[in-house]
């Protein structure tokens, strides 16, 4: 495990040099911020007067309605168009001459062409409104160019799963979103024991603490120079990453917290060893030379032991 984190902290990868945007969300100011207050501008300001990390436009949402903003709130997501006829359109943008850029519905990953694979993800994770069942089914996103993803969507094999970036349960409230991670441009080879556990834990986290409280995860790709395990370059097109990092943020202002990891891609990577591979969100920025919005003071701070995983929660 030491010569691995060794080898990664020398690791730079210039893909994520590029700067985070924006992400999408469901309900603004859930969890322990209350609800939503009023609007200021297009920000959302939650009854514990804390900004929401939304990216929606609040003045849009509310017609500019500064008065109290829950009673317009629709009681339940708006239904989703029908996606079993046509694919849904994916938005994108060419940020450099290799990376683009996918908005889809309620979650961002950024692609890179080269690599045929994502190489980060961002989303808002807030209290869990839905329990819409993942598809069994894995696709290519028929909008993005053929050159920039994976040439198959067919299982890896070789004791590798096709690993989600952004999970499925996340987007559990879209039907829209929730297909859309089972795009290829959103999976990359993971290790079945690294998916199943470490990193499938990291996931857990998020979903017990959305409902406590608003977050933001980012997440992303060490591809590494370890080519023993590139068995999919021929089939998919696409290297075998040699870790995977994720920052998960909840609170603000004072009250702002993150935790780390930097998980290797591994049979090692089991639920029990998760907390070995903690980081600092300083540590990342080095890493990846990416630029976390965390406040100074929660950067430099690497947790002993990850979030518990509150008794009772709701997983589903």
């Amino acid at each position: 495990m030491t010569n691995v984190m060794t080898k990664i902290s020398l690791i730079l990868i210039s893909a994520l040099l590029f700067p985070l945007a924006g992400y999408a969300a469901n309900t603004p100011c859930s969890g322990k911020k209350g609800g939503i207050s009023h609007c200021e501008g297009s920000r959302f300001v939650c009854n514990d007067g804390s900004y929401s990390r939304s990216q929606k436009n609040c003045s849009s949402v509310f017609s500019g309605n500064n008065d109290k903003a829950e009673e317009t709130m629709p009681a339940t997501p708006p239904s989703e168009p029908d996606i079993t006829q046509d694919a849904p359109t994916t938005s994108f943008n060419r940020e450099a001459d290799n990376l683009l850029r996918l908005d889809y519905e309620g979650f961002t990953v950024w692609l890179d062409c080269a690599k045929r694979g994502p190489v980060k993800f961002r989303f808002n994770a807030q209290r869990d409104v839905g329990n819409l069942k993942r598809y069994d089914t894995f696709f290519l996103d028929p909008n993005v160019p053929e050159e920039c993803q994976q040439k198959s969507a067919k299982p890896y094999g070789k004791g590798f799963d096709r690993g989600h970036q952004v999970n499925a349960n996340a987007l559990d409230y879209t039907e829209v979103g929730i297909k859309q991670t089972n795009y290829m441009t959103n999976i990359l080879p993971q290790v079945a024991q690294m998916n199943r556990g470490a990193w499938y834990e990291t996931e857990e986290i998020v979903e017990c603490y959305k409902d406590i409280d608003e977050l933001l995860i980012i997440g992303g790709v060490i591809w590494g120079n370890d080519q023993e395990n590139d068995y999919f370059i021929e089939s998919h097109g696409v290297e075998t990453p040699d870790a995977f990092w994720k920052v998960i943020i909840r609170g603000t202002g004072q009250d702002e917290q993150a935790i780390a990891w930097v998980v290797p891609n591994s049979k090692n990577a089991t639920r029990r060893n998760l907390d070995s591979y903690l980081v600092s969100v300083d540590d990342i920025e080095r890493i990846t030379g990416e630029k976390i919005p965390v406040e100074d003071y929660a950067k430099h701070k690497k947790l002993s032991a990850s979030w518990t995983i509150p008794i009772g929660c709701d997983k589903g």
